[in-house]
């Protein structure tokens, strides 16, 4: 609990007003049940109170690919964020999971939201970045992650945000906090930097007009659209002497 208000008093220094509290969720590894959550939800929002932090929080989770995930939604074992159509999508690193595309087409079809989270981390992205493109034509959004973006993940992560995001994929940019110190709550590096490359209106879409209309659970057709463009594709420099390398 501590350490969550210290976070929440670190976001709201660096101008956030509302932040989604999304644990993970994913059978076998991490299994906090919807009433556990929301009683340490509720409690935290008393502390914030309490300790007079001006932060406000809604409720969600991140949840992980899973063969029953429209069942798990529909019972209510996964939460969508703040009770509304949008739900934190999360896939495996290193392979695409099979199937992936019919799933979230049939989440589309249900009328959920499905927002595919920190897709410029993803190993695979490299060699399967056509089923990305082809997620977000579907209706599927994107959330990058900040720290992506600042470099702090490394080469790999920061070209695969800047392309997705000069492209015109990326429609929330999000801070994916887990600590104080290796994976902070902050958003102003970033936002800098969005507005720098995509300019002033749609930073501000990444993060204050798309994931209001989340919590307002707007249709995504209400919401600034993004400006997608097909891009052949192309790879990173740094790949290619592993794949010389490779023969």
């Amino acid at each position: 609990m501590e350490t969550s208000l210290d976070m929440a008093r670190i976001a709201a220094n660096d101008g956030i007003i509302v932040m989604a509290c999304t644990p993970h969720v994913m059978p076998g590894i991490y299994q906090p049940s919807p009433l556990k959550i929301s009683e340490c939800f509720e409690e935290f929002q008393n502390r914030l109170v309490d300790a007079g932090i001006p932060l406000d929080v809604v409720i969600g989770c991140e949840a992980h690919h899973r063969p029953d995930f429209i069942q798990a939604l529909q019972s209510q074992q996964i939460m969508t964020i703040n009770s509304s159509r949008y739900v934190l999508f999360d896939v495996p690193c290193m392979v695409p999971p099979p199937r992936l595309e019919e799933m979230l087409f049939n989440l589309l079809e249900d009328g959920y939201v499905p927002i595919l989270t920190h897709p410029e981390r993803l190993k695979w992205i490299d060699v399967h970045s056509e089923v990305i493109e082809r997620l977000v034509e579907d209706g599927v959004w994107l959330q990058l992650t900040a720290g992506s973006l600042t470099g702090h993940y490394g080469r790999h992560a920061k070209y695969w945000a800047e392309r997705l995001l000069n492209e015109g994929m990326v429609h929330i940019l999000g801070t994916d906090a887990h600590n104080m110190l290796s994976r902070p709550p902050v958003l102003s590096e970033a936002y800098e930097l969005a507005r720098e490359a995509v300019g002033a209106d749609e930073a501000l879409n990444l993060v204050i007009t798309r994931p209001v209309n989340v919590l307002d659970d707007l249709d995504a057709g209400q919401s600034p659209q993004v400006s997608f463009v097909k891009r052949r594709n192309k790879e990173p420099v740094w790949l290619w002497p592993r794949l010389l390398k490779a023969g």
